[in-house]
């Protein structure tokens, strides 16, 4: 028998998913709320993504299975939200999951009051009682029993619940000064601390990509020059670079490793990801020169404009872990089948190359046996192995890209694993961002006009008549008011797009963004942004999130936003509001250095220098180009570059930065003012010149290398 319930009027393909389950799912709604509280029933929430592995086998053992769902049919009103439409929710229920089992993670489970007061919380539950779980055959009925029978034991723990969020999410930031470089070096001390020394990365297992601690570190490095930071970026970019969370077919990055070596993913590839670690591989590039890092984030960028890009030139969200209803179907191969693919000779280079087993290296996750099947991924370095094969390097990458081109290409005759297709602002500026990005440092025009086709696509379908950003688009439709990391990620990759074409267009939309940003989403009272509108519907409390996962937070971002327009533009209004945020998370970052990565970026920018530079001379000149290039390609992380055409014209810089209208070209040739904390030197025409000035660091007494 086949049913609908109301999920099949939704755009969102994880809720899609759900509309034939026998479930009577409702969306977040109004209807859901009054119908729990006609029908006197607690609400049965539950949220997820449409590329999660466990949200798939819950939905299979449990959310299709007629015995399960009459139950939750004549117990709850069941709710269904995708946590990527609604990061709101999610992000409130889950400090909700955390506080009462001490974890969280997708699906969540969340059962509340009929005026959204959790009670109960929980993840993954199975049918019946598996896997040290309670199962939903168990679960309900216990629930059911506790609402009918003992509310007020309900209703006593749901207060309770919610006197702990109230505490957590109204108390006073106290705003503390933040000007000195302890936080950096406490920071840096307990990532060395926590650094596996091994594998690379920062966690045992599951371990996962976390590009801002990366950011951070390459920053620490240029600050001090202490080596152990760059030996941290360099071991865990190799590392996950030759693991099996890279797709070393199809290019791009597993969501995260179930070990601690980085060889068994979680299949599913997100947006997000692919923008953050190749923004992290382009600086990693910046600072080595290692081809590995520059080659890594061009096949980054392959990956996401083959496979995630949509006809209208945005990104479209993830793409599934599951093919045929099986997890990494679609990446693994057994030896016979690569056998019947290969040539002798290529088979026991790729035997070598990538670890293959005849009884397979991929272990199952729940039995821990081997599968026969094998994961690609790398242990030892090209030259080893083309030294033991008579190959010299070059012999031996010319022959695996050989291999990897053949098995992509059979690969693709596969069941391939679902996109989904919605639209996110926050993704695509962060992906819009590191395409750039990847423009300016590798003077490539097609990661450029990917940019500029996908911001566009935001300017013109994503932000409404009234001026307010959207968060979603799909089917020709833009919906849900913007949150904090729409506002915050879009308006960095505007600043972006701007250093990339020196167009005053994108820096006037940024800067229009911005103030309708300060004016909903601000908090007046302890500073730092709230995660949604006060235009947009209040749920319990407005949350207010600075912690760095796996996307940087809102507010991190927002900070550099702030202080990089304060100082491109000389507006010290939006400067010290950027501090602000920094001041208001002194006491988070001192007690928890390593959750706020991000932030500790920006706080870096604001310690200085900052060092601006204006270059005035001719769009189309060889030597302006010249001059822009070779600052682009090297590691400034705290440079701002505003572009003035040596004759004026309608789109004169001036008229948004006023400090740069009697700036001229000198004897017709480019010409860069550098100002550095509020000092502005002579202009310089010299490249070298230029070059040592923006290079060099004040010099501190806490620069010092360490030793360890």
């Amino acid at each position: 028998m086949r049913f609908k319930n109301r999920l099949q009027f939704e755009k969102s393909p994880y809720l899609l998913q759900h509309a034939d389950n026998p479930v009577d799912w409702y969306p977040w709604g109004e209807e859901a709320f009054e119908h729990a509280e006609r029908e006197d029933r607690p609400i049965f929430l539950s949220i997820g993504y449409s590329t999660c592995h466990w949200c798939h086998v819950m939905e299979r053992e449990s959310f299709q299975d007629e015995e399960v769902a009459r139950l939750m049919n004549e117990t709850f009103i069941s709710i269904k939200v995708d946590r990527e439409e609604r990061p709101d929710i999610d992000s409130l229920y889950m400090k909700v999951c955390q506080m009462i089992t001490g974890g969280g993670g997708w699906p969540l489970t969340i059962i509340m009051t009929q005026d959204k007061k959790p009670f109960f919380a929980g993840t993954y539950f199975p049918k019946g009682n598996s896997y040290g779980r309670i199962g939903m055959l168990e679960l309900i009925p216990k629930i059911k029993t506790l609402w009918n029978d003992n509310r007020d034991q309900l209703i006593e723990s749901s207060e309770e619940v919610m006197k702990h969020l109230q505490d957590i999410f109204t108390q006073p930031l106290l705003s503390q000064d933040i000007s000195r470089e302890d936080v950096l070096h406490e920071a840096y001390e307990r990532f060395w601390r926590d650094f596996d020394r091994g594998n690379g990365g920062f966690e045992r297992a599951p371990k996962f990509p976390i590009p801002h601690i990366i950011g951070f570190l390459l920053r620490y490095y240029r600050r001090t020059g202490e080596r152990n930071a760059l030996v941290m970026v360099d071991k865990t970019l190799r590392s996950m670079r030759f693991g099996g969370i890279y797709d070393h077919v199809g290019f791009g990055f597993h969501r995260y490793s179930t070990d601690e070596k980085w060889i068994v993913p979680h299949f599913e590839k997100m947006l997000y990801d692919q923008a953050l670690i190749a923004n992290a591989y382009i600086e990693g590039f910046q600072v080595t020169g290692n081809g590995l890092y520059e080659s890594t984030a061009k096949e980054i960028f392959e990956y996401v404009m083959t496979r995630l890009i949509s006809p209208e030139g945005a990104f479209f969200s993830s793409e599934d872990a599951e093919s045929e209803g099986e997890e990494g179907k679609f990446y693994i191969w057994t030896l016979e089948e690569l056998g019947g693919i290969l040539e002798k000779g290529q088979l026991d280079i790729m035997s070598k190359v990538f670890n293959i087993e005849e009884s397979g290296n991929f272990t199952d996750e729940i039995s821990k046996r081997k599968t026969g099947r094998n994961i690609l991924y790398r242990t030892k370095g090209l030259r080893d192995i083309g030294d033991e094969n008579d190959l010299s390097e070059k012999q031996l990458s010319r022959m695996i890209e050989e291999i990897r081109l053949t098995l992509y290409t059979r690969r693709e005759e596969r069941v391939k694993p679902s996109i989904d297709d919605k639209i996110l602002t926050d993704w695509n500026a962060l992906m819009i961002s590191a395409l750039s990005k990847g423009a300016r440092v590798f003077n490539e025009k097609k990661y450029l006009d990917a940019a500029l086709k996908a911001a566009n696509f935001i300017i013109e379908n994503m932000i409404d008549s009234n001026g307010r950003l959207m968060h979603r688009y799909r089917e020709g439709k833009s919906d849900i008011l913007a949150f904090v990391d729409d506002y915050a990620f879009f308006i960095n990759a505007l600043i972006e797009l701007y250093e990339a074409t020196f167009e005053i267009r994108y820096l006037e939309i940024a800067i229009d963004l911005n103030r309708r940003f300060i004016e909903h989403f601000w908090d007046k009272d302890n500073g730092g942004f709230f995660q949604s509108s006060d235009e947009s519907e209040e749920i319990l409390f407005r949350i207010k999130e600075s912690f760095d996962g796996a996307v940087p937070s809102g507010n991190s971002i927002a900070m550099l936003n702030l202080l990089r327009l304060g100082k491109m533009l000389g507006y010290s209004e939006l400067y010290d509001k950027g501090g602000q945020i920094g001041r208001a998370n002194y006491k988070n970052i001192r007690q928890s250095p390593t959750a706020f990565s991000q932030l500790l970026c920006a706080v870096d920018f604001l310690l200085g220098p900052i060092n601006e530079a204006v270059i005035v001379g001719g769009s189309k000149k060889a030597d302006t180009e010249l001059m822009i290039n070779e600052l682009n390609s090297r590691f400034f992380p705290n440079l701002l570059i505003l572009f003035k055409q040596e004759e004026g014209d309608e789109q004169e810089i001036a008229s948004l930065a006023e400090h740069t209208r009697d700036m001229k070209a000198i004897d017709g040739k480019a010409t860069a003012y550098i100002c550095r904390d509020f000092e502005c030197n002579p202009p310089i025409t010299d490249i070298d010149e230029i070059l040592n000035l923006v290079n060099s660091m004040k010099k501190s007494s806490s620069s010092t290398n360490r030793d360890h």
